[in-house]
């Protein structure tokens, strides 16, 4: 049974199984957020996804990045990224119409950055969530 079901922009409905969150700035014990540490915490995400997901492809959702009004530091302006860091391991039915439809599948493993703790669902899924090119992106595979 899928976590949530978000249906894409062009109208695939995708489920998702498996969902991994932390908090974007755990840990963090000096400094303040700016573009460097968010870069390197954006490429972190991605290559823990691609880790612990090798049997699938991996795509990165671009965040939103925040510039509050706050003093610049040594490193350069503030720049805040949403709070909750996450992967999700997505489904759907297969990408190629030639496949067999209930032999087949295809999947697609996301990274992402979300305000809020919440499983995203149609109701609460970000627009660039739902705007992921799923047919160039996921993988189809035999069950």
């Amino acid at each position: 049974m899928p976590l949530s079901r978000i249906t894409l922009s062009s109208g695939r409905s995708i489920e998702l199984t498996e969902l991994r969150m932390s908090t974007t700035y755990g840990g963090m014990l000096e400094g303040y957020p700016c573009r460097r540490i968010n870069d390197m915490k954006v490429s972190g995400l991605l290559r823990r996804a691609e880790d612990g997901f090798s049997f699938a492809p991996v795509h990165l959702v671009p965040p939103s990045r925040e510039y509050p009004d706050q003093t610049a530091g040594a490193f350069g302006p503030v720049e805040v990224l949403p709070s909750v860091a996450c992967i999700g391991v997505f489904g759907s039915a297969a990408v190629d119409p030639e496949l067999d439809a209930v032999l087949h599948r295809s999947t697609l493993v996301v990274a992402w950055f979300q305000a809020t703790p919440d499983v995203p669902s149609d109701e609460n899924a970000d627009l660039a969530l739902r705007g992921i090119r799923w047919d160039e992106l996921a993988k189809d595979y035999e069950l």
